[in-house]
């Protein structure tokens, strides 16, 4: 796995019973002189409404492989932002250095790979008075590893989706509904 040009992965873990916490980050992994790296470098850039920020574990401490946290929806709010730049980027940055720990990103990459990672956060997380900031870690967390798990070791698989392909259905969309 010493050239990794272009690897997608994605997960989604749900929020506790009633809180709107759900993470769903869509990974893009790859070297950073191969296509992803590039986009990594195109997207430095700051575009209204849609601030990119590295993974930091804390100040000083920018996780590596070096990845860039876009968010999915527009930011309206700093209360918005201080969720992306806290909790949310602490989860990612957790989630990306422990998945070196444990072997899923091979140790002697991390200089030579990049990650983009897009991050959903719910608009009515931001002004949910109940939130739990421990369910909004602990699912940017889970997510984030099992999107990076999923990315390189290619799942699903082209034969789990064909196998599953009538029998599993979008959680937001029931076409027999």
């Amino acid at each position: 796995m010493s050239t990794l040009h272009f690897k997608t992965g994605e997960a989604t873990v749900f929020a506790a019973d009633g809180q709107y916490t759900d993470a769903m980050p869509e990974i893009l992994i790859g070297n950073v002189d191969g296509p992803v790296g590039h986009a990594f470098a195109n997207m430095m850039g700051q575009t209204a409404g849609h601030t990119r920020m590295f993974a930091i574990r804390a100040c000083n401490q920018m996780v590596k492989p070096a990845t860039l946290m876009v968010p999915k929806v527009t930011i309206k709010n700093s209360a918005t932002i201080n969720l992306l730049g806290g909790v949310v980027q602490a989860a990612t940055a957790d989630a990306v250095l422990d998945s070196v720990i444990e072997g899923v990103i091979p140790r002697d990459l991390v200089n030579s790979l990049c990650i983009i990672s897009l991050v959903w956060l719910d608009p009515q997380c931001v002004t949910d008075p109940n939130r739990d900031d421990k369910d909004l870690y602990r699912t940017n967390y889970e997510a984030t590893k099992l999107a990076i798990k999923r990315a390189l070791n290619d799942e699903p698989t082209i034969e789990e989706l064909i196998a599953n392909r009538h029998t599993i259905k979008h959680e937001m969309y029931d076409p027999e509904a």
